[in-house]
Order: structure tokens, then C-alpha cells, then sequence
């Protein structure tokens, strides 16, 4: 490689392994910089297929489709975390995948993923593994109550989860579930919860973006804010254990740490998604430049950006129907709106968001 013009030039082409909101700000990033998309989803006219240069429809399990989506790219990432890992697999034979199958199948298996935290040292609840009903006796009685059950695969924006208030009450929890491999965790008393953003490239370099406080409701996503009012050791705690994540999974591109902040000053892990993410949507407009930004620079093996804030920020997510309010959200003033040109505004489902931007300690 030419140490001159080091990584994939412009006029490459970057893979996206699905075709959501998250593909549609990789793609504009990606053409910001003189780069060509192509997006491979199962869905049709998927938001990012709008941006892309190309479009694939075909599903994860089309080895014809993969080997040509893979010839056709120079380099491929992903948008979420429910592709297959033999996808990634059989695309990473001809193309390179950033970040690759480890990080992805560590993400999509909560107890795969709560084991390697605890096994690099990084903290998370107290947890146990269950794989069929004679398992949650034993794990009622490690966990205790209350806790949360959840299935050890899948399950995103809240679902695939149930309270279990007692030990009288897994057994049909974990039905209403649908009876399959699942992880029962001690419910956290937290204060807050937070995340850490960032990008490692190639080389190894690392750029953290300023830790955020989210906010959810019903499992979703409400509100991202930062700076996250959080003493010092919590901040430092927090960005430690991201990077220490990013190390051992010697990972590239940007991957996105959520942490639970407990009453008593604990920092604990609760999970890892190896893409952009929704609580760095902030980024958009109040950096230089964005995790889509760094995610493509990232992949495409460029040096990062600084992730200096200059702007406090607030995203919130527009879900359904809120949507219709964009005329009012446009005409704020300290606001930036960002819709994702998708078509149904379900209830609950994420449709564009709005960013309020102050200056820094204001």
C-alpha cells in the first residue's frame, strides 16, 4: 500500500450489509468522500437503496447473490447485526468485512457476549445461561429476583424480554418467549444509562466520540444527550471498557458500548453493537465529522477524523406518526432534522430524528 495515498481510494466501492436507516448516513458519508455504495438487504426500496449507487435484494442465505454482491465491492461493512455470520463468512472469501464474523456472532448471542466481556475484564450484571425449562430453577436461584429474561438471540429495541418479578414466574416467561435458548440477568438498580461511540481503524488507531446519556422508552430509544452528566471515573470507566472491547476483538470500524451507570458508582456493560449507532446520531451536527464519517474512513483504511464536540446536542427519535410534526421541527431554530425516507410510520417505528444543539456548557 502506498504510504502517499494509504487505504481504498475514492472511487471505490463500500459494501453495506443491510439496508436501514443506518446504511442511508454510511452511504451520504461514504459519497461526501467519493465512495460508491452498495446496499445488500432482503427488502425491497430499503431507505439506504435511495443513496446507493447499487442495490442488491436477495436474502442472506443466496450464495449466488453474496458471491456477486462480493465480487462487485472492495470492501463491506455492516448496518445491523442480524446478518447471518455465514454471510459474512462467505463474503469475507472474496471481499474484506469490517468489522468481521467474531464481533458480529459475539453481538448476536447475549450469553457469547456477556462471557467474553467478563473474560477481558469488563463488567457487566450478574447472569446465567439457560437453555432448556430444567435450567431456570437453578438460574432463579443464582440470579435471584427481580431479573430480566431475555432470548439469547435476537431481540431489539425491547423485545424479546419479560420482567420476572418471581422464581414462580420464569417458567412462563420464558414460554411467552417461545421456550428457546435465553439469558436471565439481574435487574440493575441504575441511575443512568450511557454509551461510548467509537472508531478504530486499520492501524489501530482509535478516536472515542464524548460519552452519552441515553433515554429509553418501552425499549427504545427515546433521547441521546451529551455531554453525559457523569462524574469523571464513570466517564473514564466507560471509555476504558470500549476501547478494551475494541483491542480485544481487534476490531475496525465503529462499534458502540452501552453501559449501565448503578446507584453505587458501578459501571457495567450491557451490550455491544458493531455498527454505527442511534446514540450517535448526535454526531451528525455537532462534530466535524460524523460516526458514518469515521465508519467509512474506518472500513476504507483512512485516517480518523478528530471526534472533537463543539456543540452540547439532544437527538430525539421520531417514531410513527411523529413524524407529521417535520414543518414545526424545520422551523426551530437550534434544530436539525434528519428524516429517513421510509414509507409506513408505524407506531414505534423509527422514522427520522430531530437534533437541538446549545453551545458547549450552556
Amino acid at each position: 500500500m502506498d504510504a502517499a495515498r494509504p487505504g481504498l481510494a475514492p472511487g471505490s466501492t463500500i459494501g453495506i450489509l443491510g439496508g436501514g436507516q443506518l446504511g442511508r448516513m454510511i452511504a451520504l458519508a461514504a459519497a461526501g468522500l467519493g465512495y460508491r455504495c452498495h446496499v445488500y438487504c432482503p427488502e425491497r426500496d430499503p431507505p439506504a437503496a435511495e443513496i446507493a449507487a447499487r442495490a442488491t435484494c436477495a436474502g442472506y442465505d443466496d450464495a449466488h447473490a453474496l458471491d456477486a454482491f462480493a465480487a462487485s465491492v472492495d470492501v463491506a461493512t455492516l448496518e445491523f447485526e442480524s446478518v447471518p455470520a455465514a454471510a459474512v463468512e462467505r463474503i469475507a472469501r472474496t471481499a474484506p468485512v469490517r468489522p468481521g464474523a467474531r464481533a458480529l456472532e459475539l453481538a448476536q448471542d447475549r450469553v457469547r457476549e456477556k462471557t467474553f466481556l467478563n473474560a477481558i475484564g469488563v463488567a457487566t450484571t450478574r447472569f446465567a445461561a439457560i437453555d432448556a425449562a430444567g435450567d431456570l430453577d437453578r438460574a432463579m436461584a443464582e440470579i435471584g429476583a427481580p431479573a430480566i429474561l431475555k432470548t439469547a438471540r435476537l431481540g431489539y429495541d425491547g423485545k424479546g424480554q419479560r420482567t420476572v418479578g418471581a422464581a414462580s414466574q420464569a417458567e412462563a416467561a420464558w414460554r411467552a418467549l417461545g421456550g428457546g435458548p435465553a439469558i436471565l440477568e439481574a435487574q440493575v438498580d441504575f441511575e443512568r444509562e450511557i454509551s461510548v461511540v467509537l472508531a478504530r481503524g486499520l492501524d489501530g488507531a482509535t478516536a472515542l466520540f464524548d460519552t452519552v446519556e441515553n433515554r429509553h422508552e418501552n425499549g427504545i430509544l427515546r433521547t441521546a444527550r451529551v455531554p453525559a452528566p457523569v462524574p469523571g471515573e464513570v466517564d473514564a470507566a466507560a471509555r476504558d471498557a470500549a476501547l478494551g472491547i475494541a483491542r480485544a476483538l481487534d476490531y475496525v470500524g465503529v462499534l458502540a458500548v452501552e453501559f449501565f451507570v448503578a446507584r453505587d458508582g458501578a459501571v457495567l456493560a450491557n451490550e455491544f453493537a458493531p455498527r454505527v449507532h442511534n446514540s450517535g446520531h448526535w454526531t451528525l451536527d455537532a462534530c466535524a465529522a460524523s460516526q458514518f464519517e469515521q465508519a467509512v474512513r474506518a472500513v476504507c483504511g483512512l485516517p480518523l477524523a478528530d471526534p472533537a464536540r463543539h456543540l452540547d446536542a439532544e437527538t430525539t427519535n421520531l417514531l410513527g406518526a411523529e413524524i407529521e410534526d417535520w414543518p414545526r421541527l424545520l422551523a426551530e431554530p437550534d434544530a436539525r432534522l434528519h428524516l429517513y425516507g421510509k414509507g409506513e410510520a408505524r407506531a414505534g417505528r423509527k422514522m427520522g430524528h430531530v437534533t437541538r444543539l446549545s453551545p458547549r456548557g450552556g
